[in-house]
């Protein structure tokens, strides 16, 4: 093989290399409530509702919950006590900000906030989660994140999983480093 050749296809397989692969779809980390956060919401309690309107959630993807330690809590509760604002049977709870909620399941989820009466004055989140789609969707960027404070402890009954997912979702690649070596082999 030629010296240009093999620069050739060295210099492929390390653009190959420096793209991480996360199967066929891509992870989306949605930050709640943008800039606000997970707070109690200043304009009341639609304020979340139109949020989730404005975002399409699918299994996979990642809710992140902004708040400070101490100050608030995210609980995923049964449809049946969301809006009575109680814990009963609890799904998961997460009580060190920020919190990472992976979307395990396609459904409805219901997101509460227990402390105080923070919950009854709409600090609470509903969303629908729809199946893995077979198409990638880029991982959002959070414009403003809220400040939060650093993790200190975590009660949780459902541990999310760590996302090491990338900004940028590779299909075909490796069809052009076959087809290189196969060309200059």
């Amino acid at each position: 093989m030629s010296g240009l050749n093999i620069n050739l296809v060295v210099i492929m397989a390390l653009m190959l290399a420096s793209v991480q692969f996360h199967g066929t779809d891509a992870q989306t980390t949605h930050v709640v409530g943008n800039a606000l956060g997970w707070n109690i919401p200043p304009n009341g309690p639609s304020a979340y509702t139109t949020w989730a309107s404005t975002q399409t959630f699918r299994v996979g993807d990642v809710l992140l919950f902004n708040f400070i330690t101490g100050f608030h809590n995210v609980v995923e509760v049964p449809q049946a006590v969301y809006g009575l604002c109680t814990t009963a049977n609890p799904i998961s709870i997460s009580t060190t900000g920020p919190a990472r909620v992976t979307l395990n399941a396609p459904g409805t989820h219901y997101y509460i906030c227990t402390v105080g009466t923070h919950c009854q004055i709409g600090q609470k989140l509903t969303i629908n989660v729809s199946a893995t789609s077979a198409t990638p969707s880029p991982t959002a960027t959070p414009a403003t994140p809220a400040p939060v404070s650093p993790p200190t402890h975590s009660t949780s009954l459902q541990q999310p999983s760590p996302s090491f997912a990338p900004s940028f979702t590779a299909v075909v690649p490796f069809s052009f480093l076959a087809i290189a070596l196969a060309l200059f082999c």
